[in-house]
């Protein structure tokens, strides 16, 4: 048995979307999935559920913040049996042009945060999704009138950044968003020959000189429940 996921396997489906927020994994299960859920994991307030999505079989794991702690989460999802890993959260827009609550896929994960580095034992490494899973979420978020963007983004181990110079270097080389968790689901998954794939919603605008707009709370949960519900079809196609 894993340390953090208090589960065996077979209680994990092999399809697994993953937020950091257990709030969130919470309201996944009890918004998307079908009746009859159950809880598999609740470790250290680590939510996890499985059940199903339109009849197929899916779970939703919480990962925490960062690759430290998702790392630990992707590692013992690969144990108890996880194929194909989503992560569903959001990021800060770095795209000119783009709107708070778009949708952002992620190509590639430039690995800022070093901790992902050290796992893929080398120096730099920009780790990259599936590609079916990237072409089928961005078929299937146009179709249903999403605004999507993809492209790489940047993976970062700090949230308060005190360098206010940071936005623009990565925007300099066409990174068009950053979060804290999708280079390490990229390298685990990559290292263990999953399939994986990042999806965000714009929650912040990231201005070259540091400053940052944020998203209200009511256009944030729409761009949530649309990427989602997007979300729930890629993990279970």
């Amino acid at each position: 048995m894993p340390i953090h996921l208090r589960a065996e396997p077979g209680d994990y489906a092999p399809n697994v979307l993953c937020p950091g927020d257990p709030r969130r994994a919470t309201y996944i299960a009890e918004t998307f999935f079908d009746p009859g859920y159950r809880t598999v994991n609740e470790e250290r307030g680590m939510l996890g559920f499985t059940g199903t999505f339109e009849g197929a079989p899916i779970s939703v794991q919480t990962t925490g913040m960062g690759c430290p702690s998702a790392g630990i989460v992707f590692e013992e999802l690969v144990m108890l049996g996880a194929k194909r890993l989503i992560r569903v959260g959001t990021c800060g827009g770095l795209k000119p042009g783009m709107a708070m609550g778009d949708t952002v896929i992620a190509i590639s994960a430039t690995a800022e945060d070093e901790t992902p580095l050290r796992i893929a034992k080398m120096p730099s490494y920009a780790p990259a999704a599936t590609f079916e899973l990237a072409e089928l979420a961005a078929r299937l978020s146009r179709e249903s009138g999403a605004t999507v963007h993809a492209g790489p983004v940047v993976t970062s181990g700090v949230f308060y950044d005190p360098d206010p110079t940071t936005f623009s270097k990565w925007k300099r080389v066409g990174h068009i968003g950053v979060e804290m968790e999708a280079a390490m689901m990229y390298t685990v998954a990559a290292i263990h020959g999953l399939e994986a794939l990042a999806m965000m919603t714009v929650s912040d605008l990231l201005e070259e000189s540091g400053e940052t707009t944020r998203i209200s709370d009511d256009d944030l949960k729409r761009g949530v429940d649309q990427m989602m519900r997007l979300a729930c079809r890629v993990a279970v196609s």
